[in-house]
């Protein structure tokens, strides 16, 4: 059988997706949050992935911690500056199998002014026909970052050495694409 060039397009379905993060507060436990608008648009041949890319535009001033002096503090100057910066962007500039429905995705991601080299582990869950004809794929998504390296700098000194909020930010998504047609 031969194999399809043809590209594909797959994008986010914003109801059955979602992009979260978790970092360490006061060093002593894990605050998590997620951005509630944002949008993925992964594009390439089904049959060879790596040729393939992925775009994602993040609004950064849907962040959502379940505090709202947070949530403010978070989309000041201190932090996102989201009047100035409003979105976060990833664009791959490599996808590498990895093993068994896993891929390596490397890019270049933008939180405010800044732009770092950026990995994720990408997990694929399945690919389905939904009840009304169309595919849809799961994917799962795992990396992280070092906030200082983007220019989020702002943290507070506490007792005996320890600070406010943590260095490494993990960064977890679950996607649910739908192919387009």
């Amino acid at each position: 059988m031969e194999k399809s060039t043809e590209s594909t397009v797959w994008t986010a379905d914003q109801s059955h997706s979602e992009i979260e993060f978790a970092v360490r507060h006061m060093m002593i436990s894990t605050v998590k949050g997620q951005f509630n608008k944002f949008t993925l648009k992964a594009e390439g041949n089904e049959n060879d992935p790596e040729k393939g890319s992925v775009e994602v535009h993040i609004d950064a001033s849907t962040i959502e911690t379940r505090e709202n002096d947070r949530n403010n503090h978070l989309k000041s100057p201190d932090f996102f500056h989201v009047e100035k910066f409003p979105e976060i962007v990833f664009k791959s500039t490599s996808i590498k199998k990895a093993g068994k429905d896993e891929f390596t995705v490397k890019g270049k991601m933008t939180i405010r002014d800044v732009t770092r080299d950026m990995e994720f582990k990408v997990t694929q869950d399945g690919i389905i026909k939904d009840p009304y004809g169309k595919t849809r794929a799961g994917i799962s998504v795992e990396g992280e970052i070092t906030r200082e390296d983007f220019g989020l700098t702002w943290n507070m000194l506490l007792e005996a050495g320890k600070v406010m909020v943590g260095s490494k930010v993990k960064l977890s998504g679950r996607f649910e694409l739908i192919k387009q047609e």
